[in-house]
């Protein structure tokens, strides 16, 4: 059994690429998203068609998913076949726009669908409605190897595959997917490659921390999370990203002097995400009783929000909201225990956000500052459940 439209969407790729039709990709930028814009790139131009423009919102001045700037920024490009990649599916009103400007969109994506479905030409995306598909816990970067999968056929070579694999891997790990079934099978898979990898990118990590740590059963824990982190912690500006860049150059030196930036920039990071969860600490000890963590500050950045909500939500087993406030609206992350979701507690906040959406038990959101005393409210009232 393939994903819904899966098919489809590599037809009409294919498609595009006979015709020289202008493409586009819009991907999320984590590691998750970067991964998937590249192996789709990848396996577009092993069809013999090339990219017009790859694009990556940036999380701290444009929060999640599509946005208007970006949209006002492309629409001298269409028309075009326009791709988003882990993103889109709760960008209704944007996917309207893109519509409007003569974009023809194709999602893709692995989010839980929220109230209605954008009106995207194809939508690929496993949480739909109406999807059979049997795994519905695949990482964005595991819905886009099937495609590539599909869009390539008997043409992969295994060479291609395994290194598809590699980021595949990489992404899913990232993503904090559980680690079941086809999840478990890509690990497996592009861990396996990645000791060998003919990537410069990923290379060039493996001879700066060292081969054997990065595989050793004590390198799990300490090298490959290095990887992922530095990875992560690449900026989007300009809707470029330096991750993608890392990925897609063939420069070895390039390549080594971008992955030793991205791992500096890395160990910045981790003292700034402590930073920020001693704060919060310091918050939360003036009112320890309430079932919920939800914090916010306008020197926070909103890329760290993740991280900062993971390591309070393993440590108080608590639902935690932790946002950037900005001058009219705050943008922000969630996380929660398993057994609670996330995205359903916001569904109950539907009228007061702006937007909102994830996985059950990580995800975003965007209010108005006005109304975040009546969000906070209504999560707890939720949570009392």
């Amino acid at each position: 059994m393939k994903i819904k439209n899966i098919e489809k969407a590599a037809e009409r790729i294919k498609r595009a690429v006979a015709n020289n039709e202008r493409i586009i990709l819009y991907g999320d930028s984590d590691l998750d998203g970067i991964s998937s814009v590249v192996i789709l790139e990848e396996a577009i131009k092993g069809l013999g068609g090339r990219i017009d423009t790859s694009f990556f919102p940036d999380r701290e001045n444009d929060g999640y998913g599509i946005n208007i700037k970006a949209l006002e920024l492309l629409k001298n490009k269409a028309p075009a076949l326009f791709i988003t990649l882990d993103l889109g599916i709760g960008n209704i009103k944007e996917i309207e726009m893109a519509n409007k400007l003569g974009f023809e969109v194709i999602i893709v994506d692995h989010h839980e669908t929220l109230a209605g479905t954008p009106s995207a030409s194809i939508i690929v995306d496993p949480k739909q409605d109406s999807d059979d598909y049997p795994f519905k816990g695949l990482a964005n970067v595991g819905v886009t190897y099937n495609l590539c999968l599909e869009l390539l056929g008997d043409k992969i070579s295994e060479n291609l595959k395994n290194s598809f694999l590699e980021l595949a891997a990489l992404g899913t790990i990232s993503d904090m997917v559980s680690q079941v079934q086809q999840n478990q099978e890509i690990i497996e898979q592009g861990l396996r490659s990645l000791k060998n990898t003919f990537r410069p990118a990923l290379r060039a990590f493996l001879d700066i921390l060292g081969n054997k740590a990065v595989f050793s059963t004590a390198g799990w824990e300490g090298s490959l999370p290095k990887i992922i982190s530095a990875l992560n912690a690449a900026e989007s500006l300009n809707f470029e990203n330096e991750s993608y860049e890392l990925l897609t150059s063939s420069s070895p030196q390039r390549c080594k002097e971008l992955a030793q930036m991205l791992l500096d920039k890395n160990s910045g990071k981790q003292q700034d995400i402590k930073n920020i969860v001693q704060e919060v600490e310091r918050r939360i000890s003036q009112n320890p009783g309430q079932t919920i963590i939800f914090e916010g500050d306008p020197a926070w950045k909103l890329t760290l929000a993740g991280s900062v909500c993971s390591i309070l939500c393993n440590k108080y087993e608590k639902p935690v909201f932790i946002f950037k406030k900005m001058d009219k609206e705050s943008c922000g992350s969630a996380r929660n225990p398993k057994g609670t979701n996330s995205v359903d507690a916001m569904k109950t906040c539907d009228d007061i956000l702006i937007t909102y959406g994830g996985h059950a038990n990580a995800s975003g959101f965007r209010v108005k500052n006005e109304n975040l005393e009546k969000f906070k409210n209504r999560l707890l009232e939720f949570f009392k459940k």
